[in-house]
């Protein structure tokens, strides 16, 4: 169950909302919102549903242990235990298919379904049982409770990825007033509408430019374009919706994008992109690592340790691993320039959008050969005619071309120019958001076009 679905907008997010709106007392409600978010999950894949309690399970338990025996030896084997599940349902075929390019080996790859969200929830726990290490949070003693944090529906499937210690007291004292629930639906609204009628238009659109290999170069170039702005607005829509809904339920969840295309470097792209995964990299890995307090040569080495990884995260193949290697390795060209050589912004920026752009095509190519013809298109096929040419004219309606304009608009901070301080401001937007609701259920009613593309996370 996906939050633009119908299943979810009409049927469990009302029985879901009002049930916990009309409960007074807080266990209670804690109570009947796990078992929401657990229902929630279930829809997806029903044999997961031991999986999330597995997890729920081992966690609370290594979480007692680590705050009575703070043992060190207690945290790696939690980390390693959660990370094992990781590989098994993620990375088993990956790896099995590497080793089975040795001759001779024949290993066939097991095929599990990835469990939805796993390595969202993963890193959520591993971070609650890492600060209760280092003294940060204080150890849940109350299964229920960790079990609501772990599986919370709103930021359960695509983030963000919430640290124990931002909700731990919102778990337990948390408020639903009126303003909240305003402002939240507003929120989810404004999320619904980024992908449902920006990033799904973008995305057929890219989807046949890419089908063709990216034709000749203007098409790869557009088709490309089209695709950073479908998971952009797909991504930043869908932690909208996770924002709003923990709004409207009491909780505020942390920003998770912060118009990362407007950003004048790649270094300021990672601040703005994906937050809470790149606030956990550089918390949970790269200052254990070291960061960069040990010299030049060894904060190169971290810095690529997490782009592997960051890589590897987003999905079990080669060309999530190559997306990552690429951002890794031109973030430490630009850190090395830019730390001896003055460069303009105007510079900085272009390579952050080229970087962006063509790497993104390894992100969303199904095989690295693919990738690879894609990329030869931008660069080797300057023709304006022939029967590639006019297939690409044939995508670029009016609406794609106003949906593409409006996207690249919204990509910049316009947002911070509009104050809702004001009531007749205020109201207006909620009028507005009502609006965006009747056209995104019409766009939903109309179109059978609605990809999940956060399956492989």
């Amino acid at each position: 169950m996906v939050f633009s679905s119908a299943l979810f907008l009409f049927a469990f997010l009302p029985a879901a909302f009002l049930g916990h709106l009309l409960i007074g007392d807080m266990r209670a409600k804690n109570i009947f919102l796990l078992c929401a978010s657990l229902l929630f999950y279930a829809a997806g894949e029903p044999i997961y549903i031991f999986l999330m309690l597995l997890s729920i399970a081992m966690n609370y338990a290594f979480g007692r242990l680590i705050d009575s025996k703070r043992a060190r030896s207690f945290l790696a084997l939690s980390v390693i235990c959660n990370l094992l599940i990781l590989a098994v349902f993620k990375y088993a075929d990956l790896l099995i298919e590497t080793v089975d390019l040795i001759p001779g080996v024949g290993l066939r790859p097991l095929g599990l379904p990835l469990p939805i969200g796993i390595s969202f929830f993963t890193f959520q726990a591993m971070s609650y049982l890492i600060d209760i290490y280092r003294g940060r949070t204080a150890c849940q003693k109350n299964i229920l409770d960790l079990a609501l944090y772990i599986s919370l529906f709103p930021q359960l499937i695509a983030g963000p990825i919430v640290q124990y210690a931002d909700v731990a007291d919102q778990i337990e004292h948390r408020t639903q007033t009126a303003g909240d629930i305003a402002d939240g639906l507003r929120r989810f609204i404004a999320g619904l509408a980024k992908k449902l009628l920006i990033a799904n238009t973008l995305g057929k659109a890219a989807d046949a430019v890419f089908a063709m290999d990216g034709g000749v170069a203007a098409a790869a170039w557009a088709g490309a374009i089209f695709y950073c702005l479908q998971i952009y607005f797909d991504f930043s829509g869908y932690s909208d919706m996770a924002i709003g809904l923990g709004r409207m339920f009491g909780f505020r969840f942390r920003e998770n994008f912060d118009y990362p295309y407007a950003a004048v470097s790649l270094r300021d792209f990672w601040r703005r992109w994906h937050i809470s995964l790149s606030s956990w990299f550089r918390e949970y890995l790269y200052i254990p690592l070291g960061g960069s307090r040990r010299g030049e040569g060894r904060a190169v080495l971290n810095r690529l340790i997490v782009f592997f990884l960051t890589g590897l995260w987003h999905g079990a193949s080669y060309n999530f691993v190559i997306w990552g290697m690429i951002h890794g390795a031109a973030s430490t060209c630009e850190n090395l320039v830019t730390r001896r050589v003055r460069v303009p912004r105007a510079v900085t920026r272009i390579f952050m959008l080229l970087v962006v752009i063509v790497s993104f095509v390894f992100f969303r190519a199904d095989t690295l050969g693919s990738a690879a013809a894609y990329i030869a298109a931008m660069f080797t096929r300057f023709t304006f005619s022939g029967p590639e040419m006019q297939a690409f004219l044939a995508l670029l309606d009016p609406w794609l071309l106003f949906i593409a304009g409006l996207g690249v608009v919204l990509c910049l901070p316009v947002r911070r120019l509009i104050s809702l301080e004001k009531p007749a401001a205020r109201y207006a937007s909620y009028g507005l958001s009502f609006l965006l609701l009747l056209v995104c259920i019409g766009s939903l009613a109309s179109s059978g076009y609605n990809p999940f593309i956060y399956f492989r996370f």
